[in-house]
């Protein structure tokens, strides 16, 4: 799709492993795209040497002598991108899973200052979206929950996609030596722009599974990336509604959290009194551990409705939604019958 505009745009495209997916990915790159910065994040195949090779003008390779994990390349890329003076920032994967044919699409709000980050989603083509292993449909649909909770994000439906784009005033503001250099990245960045009050919003992308091989392992980060969530959590409800403010949210979370303990460690411990001493708790020392219980969670679902409706938006935002869904939808007929 032919697009041209005053803004300077650039690709980062994290490189580990990837070298037999990185020369289609980098020539498929369309040509309004100014730089494509390349970070070889101490790849063993040489990923960086041969995006170098391909002869691209505008290739710029980043090498990093040690593994700083896919957040520290991306973070390498993002802090290149600000010293050219790139309007618009791109995450690219370099694995082949993302369809660069699609860019024009992510930074459309962008363009139109209609948000600061955006991020693909894949789970809006239902027929794009059979091709996903059911395994990982399940495992991302789980995932993704938990994301939305610990970000606040509640209004993303795929926020663990790591197709991605984001505005310069945006990437200025955030403190990128704070944010997570690992496989939480993806997390850490929303909860940071969260915290700066930064719009996000959902992109119909279709995702792309080959042959590739991932890196992840998943048993050894899920038990970190829970900690992590679980940390991040805690910060963003630390930050957000006891510093940066302080509202209703502010007073149910600080009512609702011990009423819970109190009434889960009551119940705890004369349930196991009881069965210590084989005897019945009575209808008053039951109450006295329910009422807590259920009214803790009230106050808690009180807390989350209020930190659902104060997702940070701009004004326009149901004109914006649609009129980016149409558009995505418009590319992708245009594609099929093209095809």
């Amino acid at each position: 799709m032919p697009m041209r505009s005053n803004k300077k745009i650039a690709v980062v495209i994290p490189c580990y492993r990837v070298s037999r997916h990185i020369k289609e990915v980098i020539l498929s790159i369309p040509a309004f795209v100014d730089h494509i910065l390349v970070v070889d994040d101490a790849c063993p195949e040489y990923s960086g040497a041969i995006a170098d090779e391909i002869g691209e003008q505008r290739v710029r390779v980043i090498f990093h002598e040690k593994n700083k994990g896919v957040g520290g390349a991306v973070i390498s890329g993002f802090l290149k991108a600000v010293e050219l003076g790139c309007d618009i920032v791109i995450k690219m994967d370099g694995d082949g899973q993302m369809d660069a044919n699609q860019i024009p699409i992510l930074i459309l709000p962008l363009l139109a200052e209609q948000a600061d980050y955006t991020k693909g989603n894949r789970f809006h083509d239902f027929t794009a979206l059979k091709s996903m292993p059911k395994i990982r449909l399940l495992g991302n649909s789980v995932l993704s929950f938990v994301v939305k909770a610990t970000s606040g994000y509640w209004n993303l439906m795929d926020p663990t996609n790591g197709f991605c784009a984001i505005s310069y005033p945006a990437l200025c503001e955030l403190k990128l030596d704070k944010i997570d250099k690992g496989y939480f990245f993806e997390t850490d960045m929303l909860i940071h722009l969260n915290l700066i009050n930064k719009v996000v919003m959902d992109v119909p992308i279709a995702a792309i599974y080959g042959n590739e091989i991932s890196n992840l392992r998943i048993r050894n980060v899920l038990f970190s990336f829970a900690i992590k969530a679980w940390k991040g959590l805690l910060k963003r409800i630390f930050y957000k509604y006891y510093i940066y403010d302080f509202n209703m949210a502010s007073i149910y979370f600080l009512i609702a959290i011990p009423l819970l303990v109190f009434g889960l460690a009551f119940g705890g411990y004369r349930w196991n009194m009881g069965i210590l001493e084989n005897s019945e708790n009575n209808a008053g020392t039951i109450m006295l551990a329910a009422l807590p219980i259920i009214l803790g969670i009230q106050f808690l679902l009180q807390a989350i409705n209020i930190d659902i409706s104060s997702i940070p938006k701009k004004s326009a935002d149901s004109y914006r939604s649609d009129h980016i869904m149409s558009f995505a939808n418009k590319k992708r007929s245009e594609k099929s019958f093209s095809s």
